[in-house]
C-alpha cells in the first residue's frame, strides 16, 4: 500500500496526496512539492498514512523538501509580485477595453507562470490580452474564468452569520445547493436571507440538512393526531431546533410541549 501526503495550497483549499518520499511530516509543515504546473509550496494537511492503490492515481508526485527559510522568502517575494501584477493586469485589461472583472492573480513557486482569475458575464475574447501580458512579464500567462462561488472563496468575508465565509475557512470542495434545504429547515424563502454574499444559496443550508433531518425524524409529523399531557391533539407545528411540538388541542388553544412529553397515538 503506498504511502501519502495531503498537502493543500491555499487555505480551506482542496487536498492532493503526494508520495513523502520518506520525510517526516505534520499538518502545517511547509514543503515544495512536485506538481504537473512544476514545483509549488503548499502545507501539510494531512499526515502520511497509508491507502490503496484504488484511492490514488499512481505514479504520484514527490514532496522535494520541507520548506527552507529561503523558500519561505521567495514565497513571500511572489505575494509582493502577486500585488503588483493585479494592478498592471487591471490598467491592461482597461486598455484593451474588455468586459471583465479581475479578481486575483498567482504567481508559481518559481515564477514561471502567472495565473489570472476573472469573472465575467459573458464570454471574452481576451487572446490580445494574453499576449501583452506575456510580453510584460516574461511569463506563461493562464487567464483562468471563475464563477462567484469561486470569487468569494478567494475574496473571502463575513456571511450573515457574522462570521467568517464556510467557503473559504474550512469547505474544501463546493456541494450543490437546493431551494429544497431551506424549505425543509423552515426557513423563510426570501433569497435575501437565505442568499450568500455571493448571490448563490448558502452553503451551510446543506452542511446543516442532515443535522434538521435527524431532529425530523424524532418529531412528530405535522398533522399526526398525537397525546400530551393536557389531552389528545393534532401537531400544527414543529421547532427542529427547540424539540418542541405545537398541538392543537379540543377546547383549548394551541400549545406548545417538549419532544418527550408527546406520543404519537398508538405509537411507543
Amino acid at each position: 500500500m503506498p504511502q501519502v501526503v495531503g498537502v493543500c495550497f491555499r487555505r480551506a483549499g482542496r487536498v492532493y496526496y503526494f508520495d513523502p518520499a520518506g520525510s517526516e511530516l505534520a499538518p502545517g509543515d511547509r514543503v515544495v512539492v512536485e506538481t504537473v504546473r512544476g514545483t509549488e509550496l503548499g502545507r501539510v494537511a494531512a499526515s502520511v498514512r497509508s491507502v490503496s492503490d484504488a484511492e490514488v492515481t499512481l505514479p504520484l508526485k514527490r514532496v522535494l523538501r520541507k520548506a527552507t527559510p529561503e523558500d519561505l522568502e521567495t514565497a513571500r517575494a511572489n505575494r509582493a509580485r502577486e500585488r503588483d501584477a493585479h494592478g498592471v493586469a487591471r490598467r491592461k485589461i482597461e486598455s484593451h477595453g474588455l468586459d471583465l472583472s479581475l479578481v486575483d492573480v498567482e504567481y508559481s513557486f518559481d515564477g514561471s507562470r502567472i495565473i489570472f482569475y476573472f469573472t465575467a458575464e459573458e464570454r471574452v475574447d481576451f487572446r490580445e490580452l494574453v499576449k501583452d501580458l506575456a510580453a510584460t512579464f516574461r511569463a506563461r500567462i493562464e487567464l483562468r474564468q471563475i464563477g462567484v462561488r469561486d470569487e468569494a472563496k478567494l475574496l473571502g468575508g463575513l456571511g450573515p452569520c457574522g462570521r467568517e465565509l464556510c467557503c473559504c475557512s474550512f469547505l474544501t470542495e463546493f456541494q450543490p445547493v437546493s431551494i429544497r434545504m431551506a424549505k425543509d429547515q423552515n426557513l423563510s424563502l426570501n433569497p435575501a436571507k437565505i442568499s450568500g454574499v455571493c448571490g448563490r444559496l448558502m452553503c451551510c443550508l446543506r452542511f446543516e440538512c442532515e443535522q434538521y433531518d435527524k431532529c425530523r425524524a424524532s418529531l412528530p409529523a405535522v398533522g399526526a393526531t398525537v397525546v400530551t399531557p393536557q389531552g389528545e391533539g393534532r401537531v400544527t407545528s414543529t421547532n427542529l431546533t427547540r424539540g418542541t411540538v405545537t398541538v392543537a388541542i379540543a377546547d383549548r388553544s394551541e400549545q406548545t410541549f417538549p419532544a418527550h412529553q408527546v406520543a404519537v397515538q398508538g405509537g411507543s
